[in-house]
């Protein structure tokens, strides 16, 4: 199985965006990635567009931090992103209740 870097994962958001999944939705979301496939990212949703870019925000509403690879393994369907919680492999902080929503807002990939 061929592995698609973080990074990658991180910009197909645009690409897997529902508009309609999160409607009036205007959030920051931050996502700050350790590791060997780390960064910061800055996740933009506002008037049903999702825009990705690299950096930290001033103010978002929610923050993930999490190992680069375990991230990307979560996003990959390879590891379920609220066992990773409960392990403290992945944190949050901000809105816990968008956080948890986050997901049903992109189409799975498949890849």
């Amino acid at each position: 199985m061929t592995d698609i870097p973080v990074k990658t994962l991180i910009y197909n958001h645009e690409k897997f965006f529902i508009p309609e999944a999160a409607p009036d939705l205007d959030a920051v979301i931050q996502y700050e990635l350790t590791g060997e496939e780390g960064g910061d990212y800055i996740i933009a949703i506002k008037d049903g567009k999702c825009k990705v870019t690299e950096g930290k925000a001033e103010s978002p509403v929610v923050t993930v931090t999490a190992d680069g690879r375990d991230f990307g393994d979560v996003l990959l369907g390879r590891a379920n992103g609220m066992q990773y919680f409960m392990m403290g492999k992945i944190k949050l902080a901000g809105d816990l209740n968008l956080a948890m929503k986050l997901t049903s807002f992109f189409k799975m990939s498949g890849q």
